[in-house]
């Protein structure tokens, strides 16, 4: 452990938009409180420029770098498999990346973030009924938090993507996995809803890069529950909406902080203190 301790370590995201990121604050934090010398740095696809093209060069210049790895984020989570030399058997069922280690000259890819959302929900959601959902984005985030649904227990999940053939192909790997459930894929969202129990969101709409409401505020009504997949900002046009409509609501602040404990692990060799890194993310909003 002390070898782990001692060396610093280099890490980064990568993503289009995410200056307002809370990753860095929350690894830098978590490996003090370790005593490991850990540095955090932001790759926004954005700034520079580019768009998921550009992954093999920034990967490659990271490698170099002597990067320990690096966490994904939209629009790169399944865009950046191909570039892989392994993947962890989650990341491989569900064909998203958000974490990619660097170690004795491969790349593993692994998904911590179907596990964060899992976590998420199992404390702020509790009781929760799960026989029917409706799932809005079907890419890489939206595969993780679709496979801990079921996981959790979900019966019956409908899935909606602006990209059809996007919606399709995620319910049918999700039926491979899970042929017990009923899985489809939607086009409407107001038919899914006035039989859904709760609602999960997994778009970019609502990021400060991308404002607005994924759906008609007016299809919730107070039996829904929403949870939400972004975090920035913590309280988006969605939940507040939901809200006012009398839904239980859950934030992306959680699947935020649980995905990114484990992939501080799998950076550092470390266990991460998720509790101290919640105490840590609430503590950024005072």
């Amino acid at each position: 452990m002390q070898d782990t301790l001692s060396r610093a370590v280099r890490v980064g995201l990568i993503g289009s938009g995410i200056q307002r990121s809370r990753s860095p604050a929350l690894h830098v934090a978590e490996a003090a409180a370790h005593g490991v010398a850990l540095t955090y740095e932001l790759i926004d696809l954005a700034t520079l420029g580019v768009g998921p093209e550009a992954l093999p060069r920034l990967l490659a210049e990271a490698e170099a770098k002597g990067f320990a790895g690096l966490n994904v984020t939209h629009p790169c989570k399944q865009a950046v498999v191909h570039l892989l030399d392994a993947l962890s058997d989650d990341a491989r069922a569900l064909g998203a990346v958000n974490t990619v280690q660097f170690h004795a000259g491969r790349r593993v890819g692994h998904n911590t973030d179907w596990w964060g959302f899992a976590e998420s929900m199992r404390r702020g959601l509790p009781g929760a009924p799960l026989g029917h959902v409706l799932l809005l984005g079907a890419g890489g985030a939206g595969a993780a938090v679709a496979h801990a649904v079921l996981v959790l227990g979900a019966r019956r999940l409908d899935v909606l993507d602006t990209a059809c053939e996007r919606a399709a192909s995620l319910a049918a790997a999700l039926r491979h996995r899970f042929p017990d459930r009923r899985i489809e894929a939607v086009d409407d969202p107001a038919p899914a809803l006035a039989v859904a129990d709760g609602l999960i969101h997994a778009t970019p709409t609502g990021m400060a890069a991308h404002p607005g409401l994924p759906l008609p505020a007016a299809l919730l009504s107070p039996r829904h529950w929403v949870a939400e997949v972004v975090y920035v900002p913590l309280e988006t046009a969605l939940l507040a909406a939901a809200r006012r409509r009398g839904c239980r609501t859950l934030d992306g602040g959680g699947m935020a902080v649980f995905q990114a404990a484990e992939a501080f692990r799998l950076f550092t060799g470390v266990p991460a203190d998720a509790d101290r890194m919640l105490r840590h993310f609430a503590a950024m909003d005072r």
